[in-house]
């Protein structure tokens, strides 16, 4: 199957949505909870581990079956804020755009099963986005300032480098700009290198190996550290026979220098006024997430579909880890990754149509990469024209 644009872009929408629901009901469970609860999380048809509780302990949430968490609705609020500013984006966008979509605009939200505004799902740092540009007003670069560090403006990147296909510096660049509203430190520069590995999966006849290379030129600090060393065990980890656990447990001892957190990721009473490294910024942390998606698309050579299981099945932050793995190898592979009847199901579960959107935002960024092509041959045009003296 020849690898459209548009074909890409339907594959990185699935990988995120896919990556998302096959995630959620693990989250925040390590990966040896999940081995003796699940064996190995496979379906879309899982049930989730929270899903006994009472509706209030749960926090009136459903998961399992296909249903997909905030990281696929924020990725699709995103291809909004483009679909209305029709060009590349920055801060006053995350501002203005983002902050309409996800405090003004009702959805179907299909952990609530009901019809609301996105930001009555959201967790803390994303609500962050809504108190920071529209109750505080401030400087929109400065959005991102003070917020907890984590991977929130990471998870929902990936339409940003669609619009930079085959340009991953200024796939960087342009999630930095946009994200600085959100994000600041190591979470900040987490949705740059991802944006930048979603445009570098779009050049022709790439590879995983490629597309590392590249988020590792563009990587700063920690995050190039934590990505470096991730991948450097997951090459020499490959043809070993080792099992899954083995090579989840040598992650976690590499990802700990630079993520404090471990298996105990939730928050709790008795975590009050803790003293933490957690979720602060830092020159030498990293997320966890971007990292160890990486790693496992490389231990697998880049098949789909095994990456995203392998990644949720390490415990922690599942879906995020599925989403990131997804995008990256769905831009890679095209849309020869998509199941029919995966696919199917996400769209009944969730109230979407997933194939739809990724054409009417696949149309969004043909249209911006065409007007930067023209802008480009213009400047050419009018270079040879200077004297170079």
């Amino acid at each position: 199957m020849t690898k459209t644009f548009r074909g890409r872009v339907r594959a990185m929408m699935y990988g995120v949505a896919l990556g998302d629901a096959l995630g959620a009901p693990v989250e925040k469970l390590s990966a040896a909870a999940i081995r003796d609860r699940y064996g190995r999380v496979e379906s879309l048809n899982t049930r989730w581990h929270k899903m006994d509780l009472p509706p209030a302990q749960r926090n009136h949430r459903v998961r399992g079956d296909g249903i997909v968490t905030d990281d696929t609705l924020m990725m699709l609020a995103l291809c909004e804020v483009y679909a209305e500013a029709g060009r590349h984006i920055d801060a006053w966008d995350m501002a203005d755009g983002m902050v309409r979509q996800i405090a003004w605009t009702p959805r179907w939200i299909p952990e609530l099963q009901r019809e609301t505004v996105l930001l009555d799902r959201l967790f803390y740092p994303e609500k962050w986005i809504f108190q920071r540009h529209q109750l505080t007003a401030c400087d929109p670069r400065q959005g991102g300032i003070g917020n907890m560090v984590n991977c929130g403006a990471a998870m929902y990147v990936a339409p940003v480098g669609v619009v930079n296909a085959a340009n991953p510096r200024a796939a960087y660049d342009e999630a930095i700009s946009f994200a600085s509203g959100h994000q600041e430190s190591y979470g900040l520069e987490a949705a740059g290198v991802l944006a930048a590995a979603i445009a570098a999966a779009f050049v022709p006849d790439t590879t995983i190996e490629a597309v590392v290379e590249v988020a590792l030129s563009l990587a700063k600090d920690g995050t190039r550290a934590a990505i470096a060393d991730i991948c450097q065990i997951a090459r020499e980890s490959r043809g070993k026979g080792m099992s899954h656990a083995e090579v989840v447990d040598a992650f976690h001892v590499a990802i700990a220098p630079y993520s404090p957190m471990g298996d105990d990721v939730n928050h709790r009473a008795d975590k009050a006024g803790r003293l933490s490294d957690a979720y602060q910024p830092s020159r030498l942390r990293a997320i966890e997430e971007l990292p160890l998606a990486l790693g496992f698309c490389l231990l697998n050579d880049g098949a789909f579909r095994t990456s995203i299981v392998d990644g949720i099945n390490s415990g922690r932050d599942t879906d995020s880890i599925g989403v990131m793995a997804g995008a990256v190898l769905g831009a890679l592979h095209g849309e020869a990754v998509i199941a029919g009847d995966e696919l199917e199901q996400l769209n009944g579960a969730n109230r979407l149509d997933l194939m739809a959107s990724a054409d009417a935002f696949a149309d969004t960024a043909h249209m911006i990469i065409s007007s930067d092509l023209a802008a480009a041959r213009a400047r050419e045009v009018a270079f040879a024209q200077l004297d170079p003296a």
